[in-house]
Protein backbone atom coordinates (compact mmCIF):
# COMPACT_ATOMS: atom_id res chain seq x y z
CA UNK A 1 0.00 0.00 0.00
CA UNK A 2 1.10 3.28 -0.65
CA UNK A 3 0.18 6.26 1.49
CA UNK A 4 0.03 9.97 0.47
CA UNK A 5 -1.30 13.07 1.92
CA UNK A 6 -3.63 15.34 -0.11
CA UNK A 7 -4.90 18.97 0.00
CA UNK A 8 -8.58 18.89 -0.46
CA UNK A 9 -10.48 21.85 -0.01
CA UNK A 10 -7.76 23.70 2.28
CA UNK A 11 -7.52 20.30 4.74
CA UNK A 12 -5.25 17.75 4.71
CA UNK A 13 -6.43 14.03 3.62
CA UNK A 14 -5.04 10.72 3.32
CA UNK A 15 -5.15 9.28 0.54
CA UNK A 16 -4.33 5.95 -1.37
CA UNK A 17 -1.94 5.61 -4.67
CA UNK A 18 -3.46 2.95 -6.82
CA UNK A 19 -1.36 2.93 -10.21
CA UNK A 20 -1.51 6.52 -11.24
CA UNK A 21 -4.74 7.75 -8.86
CA UNK A 22 -5.25 8.72 -5.58
CA UNK A 23 -8.68 7.48 -3.60
CA UNK A 24 -8.93 10.11 -1.09
CA UNK A 25 -10.33 8.54 2.29
CA UNK A 26 -13.34 9.27 4.84
CA UNK A 27 -12.02 12.68 6.30
CA UNK A 28 -11.75 11.09 10.04
CA UNK A 29 -9.66 8.30 8.40
CA UNK A 30 -5.86 9.99 9.09
CA UNK A 31 -2.22 8.59 8.27
CA UNK A 32 -1.27 8.30 11.88
CA UNK A 33 -3.82 5.46 11.97
CA UNK A 34 -3.46 3.78 8.84
CA UNK A 35 0.56 3.75 9.86
CA UNK A 36 -0.29 2.03 13.36
CA UNK A 37 -2.83 0.19 12.42
CA UNK A 38 -1.97 -3.91 11.36
CA UNK A 39 -2.69 -5.03 7.99
CA UNK A 40 -6.05 -6.50 7.68
CA UNK A 41 -7.38 -3.01 10.23
CA UNK A 42 -5.33 -1.01 7.36
CA UNK A 43 -7.12 -2.38 4.42
CA UNK A 44 -10.66 -1.81 5.95
CA UNK A 45 -9.46 2.00 6.07
CA UNK A 46 -8.27 1.62 2.96
CA UNK A 47 -11.86 0.41 1.84
CA UNK A 48 -13.57 4.12 3.09
CA UNK A 49 -13.49 6.13 -0.12
CA UNK A 50 -14.55 9.16 -1.04
CA UNK A 51 -13.24 10.26 -4.74
CA UNK A 52 -10.91 9.79 -6.62
CA UNK A 53 -8.20 11.90 -8.74
CA UNK A 54 -5.51 11.85 -10.86
CA UNK A 55 -1.90 12.00 -9.15
CA UNK A 56 -1.48 15.62 -10.09
CA UNK A 57 -4.97 16.99 -9.65
CA UNK A 58 -4.18 17.54 -6.14
CA UNK A 59 -1.45 19.27 -4.42
CA UNK A 60 0.82 16.22 -2.37
CA UNK A 61 1.56 17.33 1.07
CA UNK A 62 4.12 15.65 2.78
CA UNK A 63 2.95 12.20 3.78
CA UNK A 64 2.92 12.80 7.41
CA UNK A 65 4.00 14.85 10.16
CA UNK A 66 6.48 13.74 11.91
CA UNK A 67 6.85 14.16 15.94
CA UNK A 68 10.53 13.40 15.89
CA UNK A 69 13.31 13.00 13.12
CA UNK A 70 16.33 11.32 13.79
CA UNK A 71 18.79 10.81 11.25
CA UNK A 72 21.43 8.08 11.09
CA UNK A 73 25.06 8.02 8.97
CA UNK A 74 25.07 4.23 7.54
CA UNK A 75 26.75 4.44 4.62
CA UNK A 76 30.57 3.69 4.74
CA UNK A 77 31.16 5.80 1.51
CA UNK A 78 29.52 8.60 2.38
CA UNK A 79 31.33 9.04 5.79
CA UNK A 80 34.43 8.43 3.84
CA UNK A 81 34.08 11.13 1.87
CA UNK A 82 33.30 13.30 4.37
CA UNK A 83 36.44 12.84 6.94
CA UNK A 84 38.54 13.29 3.71
CA UNK A 85 37.11 16.30 2.33
CA UNK A 86 39.78 18.59 3.91
CA UNK A 87 42.46 15.71 4.35
CA UNK A 88 42.56 12.98 1.65
CA UNK A 89 44.46 10.84 4.14
CA UNK A 90 42.16 11.06 6.84
CA UNK A 91 39.87 7.83 7.86
CA UNK A 92 36.84 7.31 9.23
CA UNK A 93 37.27 7.41 13.13
CA UNK A 94 36.73 3.87 14.35
CA UNK A 95 34.07 4.67 16.28
CA UNK A 96 31.81 4.93 13.41
CA UNK A 97 32.00 0.92 12.77
CA UNK A 98 31.35 0.45 16.59
CA UNK A 99 27.72 1.30 16.72
CA UNK A 100 25.12 3.43 14.97
CA UNK A 101 24.35 7.01 15.97
CA UNK A 102 22.26 9.70 15.18
CA UNK A 103 20.76 13.38 15.34
CA UNK A 104 17.98 14.94 15.86
CA UNK A 105 16.60 17.10 13.10
CA UNK A 106 13.50 19.77 12.94
CA UNK A 107 9.93 18.30 12.71
CA UNK A 108 8.80 21.83 11.92
CA UNK A 109 10.66 21.85 8.46
CA UNK A 110 8.87 19.22 7.21
CA UNK A 111 8.09 19.70 3.13
CA UNK A 112 6.73 17.83 0.73
CA UNK A 113 7.56 16.86 -2.88
CA UNK A 114 6.99 19.79 -5.50
CA UNK A 115 7.81 22.08 -2.48
CA UNK A 116 9.57 25.13 -3.63
CA UNK A 117 13.04 25.22 -0.97
CA UNK A 118 14.10 28.73 -0.64
CA UNK A 119 18.45 29.26 0.10
CA UNK A 120 18.59 29.53 4.20
CA UNK A 121 19.73 32.64 4.96
CA UNK A 122 23.52 33.13 4.53
CA UNK A 123 24.24 30.00 2.46
CA UNK A 124 26.59 29.89 -0.65
CA UNK A 125 26.77 26.57 -0.69
CA UNK A 126 23.63 24.33 -0.84
CA UNK A 127 23.06 20.64 -0.98
CA UNK A 128 20.82 17.97 -1.17
CA UNK A 129 21.03 14.62 0.56
CA UNK A 130 19.30 11.29 -0.91
CA UNK A 131 18.43 9.54 1.62
CA UNK A 132 15.82 6.26 2.61
CA UNK A 133 13.80 6.74 6.13
CA UNK A 134 11.89 3.99 7.90
CA UNK A 135 8.53 5.03 9.17
CA UNK A 136 7.07 3.82 12.88
CA UNK A 137 3.98 2.06 13.07
CA UNK A 138 3.36 0.58 16.29
CA UNK A 139 5.72 2.13 19.47
CA UNK A 140 8.00 0.25 21.44
CA UNK A 141 11.00 0.92 23.87
CA UNK A 142 14.02 -1.47 24.23
CA UNK A 143 13.47 -2.88 21.21
CA UNK A 144 15.67 -6.06 20.16
CA UNK A 145 16.33 -5.66 15.95
CA UNK A 146 13.81 -9.17 15.86
CA UNK A 147 10.98 -7.48 17.40
CA UNK A 148 11.56 -3.86 15.61
CA UNK A 149 11.34 -5.00 11.77
CA UNK A 150 7.06 -5.60 13.67
CA UNK A 151 7.12 -1.96 14.64
CA UNK A 152 8.22 -0.59 10.97
CA UNK A 153 5.50 0.73 9.07
CA UNK A 154 7.01 1.72 5.77
CA UNK A 155 9.35 3.50 4.17
CA UNK A 156 9.73 6.93 2.43
CA UNK A 157 12.42 9.32 0.62
CA UNK A 158 14.26 11.79 2.21
CA UNK A 159 16.16 14.64 0.91
CA UNK A 160 18.14 15.90 4.02
CA UNK A 161 18.82 19.36 2.84
CA UNK A 162 22.22 20.65 3.93
CA UNK A 163 23.64 24.06 3.89
CA UNK A 164 27.36 23.37 3.62
CA UNK A 165 29.11 26.38 4.38
CA UNK A 166 27.24 27.05 7.79
CA UNK A 167 27.42 23.12 8.63
CA UNK A 168 30.94 23.03 8.55
CA UNK A 169 31.82 26.33 10.07
CA UNK A 170 29.41 25.57 13.15
CA UNK A 171 30.27 21.77 13.41
CA UNK A 172 33.60 23.22 14.78
CA UNK A 173 32.04 23.84 18.29
CA UNK A 174 31.53 20.26 18.38
CA UNK A 175 28.11 20.48 19.08
CA UNK A 176 26.67 19.19 15.88
CA UNK A 177 24.59 20.78 13.06
CA UNK A 178 22.30 23.45 13.68
CA UNK A 179 21.26 26.29 11.11
CA UNK A 180 23.24 23.40 8.37
CA UNK A 181 20.03 21.02 8.91
CA UNK A 182 17.70 23.42 9.93
CA UNK A 183 15.79 24.42 7.94
CA UNK A 184 13.55 21.78 5.31
CA UNK A 185 13.40 18.27 5.52
CA UNK A 186 11.56 16.84 2.45
CA UNK A 187 10.12 13.34 2.66
CA UNK A 188 7.65 11.86 0.10
CA UNK A 189 5.69 11.54 -2.35
CA UNK A 190 4.15 8.66 -0.01
CA UNK A 191 5.05 5.95 2.46
CA UNK A 192 4.93 2.42 0.72
CA UNK A 193 4.15 0.27 3.66
CA UNK A 194 6.65 -2.40 4.78
CA UNK A 195 4.91 -5.60 3.12
CA UNK A 196 5.15 -4.13 -0.50
CA UNK A 197 8.79 -3.75 -0.35
CA UNK A 198 9.45 -7.53 0.66
CA UNK A 199 10.76 -8.51 -3.03
CA UNK A 200 13.35 -6.04 -2.12
CA UNK A 201 14.35 -7.97 0.72
CA UNK A 202 17.85 -9.75 0.45
CA UNK A 203 19.22 -10.75 3.56
CA UNK A 204 18.56 -8.73 6.74
CA UNK A 205 18.77 -5.52 4.78
CA UNK A 206 16.13 -3.62 1.58
CA UNK A 207 18.34 -3.26 -1.97
CA UNK A 208 16.38 -0.38 -3.53
CA UNK A 209 18.86 1.21 -5.64
CA UNK A 210 18.69 5.02 -5.25
CA UNK A 211 20.06 7.89 -7.37
CA UNK A 212 19.89 11.45 -7.73
CA UNK A 213 19.37 13.76 -10.74
CA UNK A 214 20.32 17.75 -10.66
CA UNK A 215 18.76 19.90 -13.73
CA UNK A 216 17.93 16.38 -15.35
CA UNK A 217 21.68 15.27 -15.18
CA UNK A 218 21.81 11.82 -13.09
CA UNK A 219 24.55 11.29 -10.81
CA UNK A 220 26.18 7.99 -9.09
CA UNK A 221 24.23 6.15 -6.83
CA UNK A 222 24.14 3.41 -4.26
CA UNK A 223 21.54 0.42 -3.23
CA UNK A 224 20.17 0.83 -0.18
CA UNK A 225 21.66 -2.49 0.79
CA UNK A 226 25.17 -1.01 1.30
CA UNK A 227 23.78 -0.13 4.63
CA UNK A 228 25.88 -0.99 7.47
CA UNK A 229 23.51 -1.52 10.05
CA UNK A 230 19.50 -2.77 8.40
CA UNK A 231 17.18 -0.36 10.06
CA UNK A 232 15.62 -3.24 11.98
CA UNK A 233 19.05 -2.28 13.82
CA UNK A 234 18.22 1.18 13.37
CA UNK A 235 15.03 1.35 15.12
CA UNK A 236 16.41 -0.88 17.88
CA UNK A 237 19.42 1.89 18.67
CA UNK A 238 16.41 4.39 18.53
CA UNK A 239 14.40 2.72 21.10
CA UNK A 240 17.19 1.76 23.17
CA UNK A 241 16.32 3.53 27.25
CA UNK A 242 13.32 5.23 25.39
CA UNK A 243 10.34 5.15 23.06
CA UNK A 244 9.83 5.14 19.35
CA UNK A 245 6.34 6.39 18.66
CA UNK A 246 4.13 6.37 15.48
CA UNK A 247 4.95 8.41 12.99
CA UNK A 248 8.50 9.05 14.18
CA UNK A 249 10.81 9.08 11.25
CA UNK A 250 14.46 7.55 11.18
CA UNK A 251 17.12 8.45 7.89
CA UNK A 252 19.22 6.03 7.10
CA UNK A 253 21.58 8.75 6.41
CA UNK A 254 23.26 9.95 2.69
CA UNK A 255 24.08 6.84 0.35
CA UNK A 256 27.37 6.69 -1.37
CA UNK A 257 27.04 9.16 -4.46
CA UNK A 258 23.92 11.22 -2.91
CA UNK A 259 24.92 14.60 -2.58
CA UNK A 260 27.06 16.67 -3.82
CA UNK A 261 29.12 17.33 -1.31
CA UNK A 262 30.78 13.54 -2.29
CA UNK A 263 31.38 14.94 -5.67
CA UNK A 264 33.61 17.97 -4.17
CA UNK A 265 35.27 15.93 -1.97
CA UNK A 266 36.42 12.79 -4.27
CA UNK A 267 36.28 15.08 -7.74
CA UNK A 268 37.72 18.62 -6.51
CA UNK A 269 35.73 21.52 -6.82
CA UNK A 270 36.54 22.38 -10.78
CA UNK A 271 35.60 18.90 -11.89
CA UNK A 272 32.05 18.69 -9.56
CA UNK A 273 28.81 20.41 -9.99
CA UNK A 274 28.40 24.10 -8.39
CA UNK A 275 26.17 24.11 -4.87
CA UNK A 276 22.27 24.40 -5.50
CA UNK A 277 20.95 28.00 -6.11
CA UNK A 278 17.37 29.06 -7.15
CA UNK A 279 16.13 27.49 -10.41
CA UNK A 280 17.88 24.08 -9.68
CA UNK A 281 15.66 21.16 -9.76
CA UNK A 282 16.60 18.14 -7.60
CA UNK A 283 15.10 14.47 -7.69
CA UNK A 284 15.73 11.77 -5.97
CA UNK A 285 14.95 7.93 -6.73
CA UNK A 286 14.23 5.04 -5.01
CA UNK A 287 13.39 1.72 -6.22
CA UNK A 288 10.33 0.37 -4.75
CA UNK A 289 8.55 4.03 -3.97
CA UNK A 290 9.04 6.65 -6.34
CA UNK A 291 10.83 9.97 -7.20
CA UNK A 292 10.48 13.09 -4.87
CA UNK A 293 11.22 16.54 -6.92
CA UNK A 294 11.46 19.69 -5.90
CA UNK A 295 13.09 23.55 -7.02
CA UNK A 296 15.25 25.40 -5.40
CA UNK A 297 14.33 29.49 -5.22
CA UNK A 298 15.76 32.50 -3.27
CA UNK A 299 15.24 32.61 0.18
CA UNK A 300 15.34 35.35 3.07
CA UNK A 301 18.45 37.82 3.35
CA UNK A 302 20.33 37.19 6.57
CA UNK A 303 20.02 39.16 9.52
CA UNK A 304 23.12 40.16 11.05
CA UNK A 305 23.65 39.30 14.61
CA UNK A 306 26.66 41.15 16.52
CA UNK A 307 29.59 39.04 18.00
CA UNK A 308 29.39 37.48 21.16
CA UNK A 309 29.90 40.41 24.31
CA UNK A 310 32.33 40.56 26.59
CA UNK A 311 32.11 38.55 29.87
CA UNK A 312 31.73 39.80 33.08
CA UNK A 313 34.08 39.94 35.64
CA UNK A 314 33.58 39.56 39.09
Amino acid sequence: MRIAQVEVEGEPRAAIVVDDHLRILAAEVKVHALLAADLEARERMAGRVEAEHQIGELPLLAPMQPPTIRDFSVFEQHMESGVKYNDPEAQIPEIWYESPFCYFSNPHAVTAAGEEIPVPPGCAELDFELELAAVIGRPGSNLTPSQASGHIAGYTIFNDWSARDLQIKEMRLGLGTCKGKDFANTIGPWIVTADELGPFIDGDRLNLRMHAEVNGRALAGDTSASMAWSFDELVSFASRGTWVRTGDLLGSGTCGGGCLFELWSRQGREASPPPLGPGDVVSLHIEGIGTLTNTVVRGAELTPLPPARAARRL
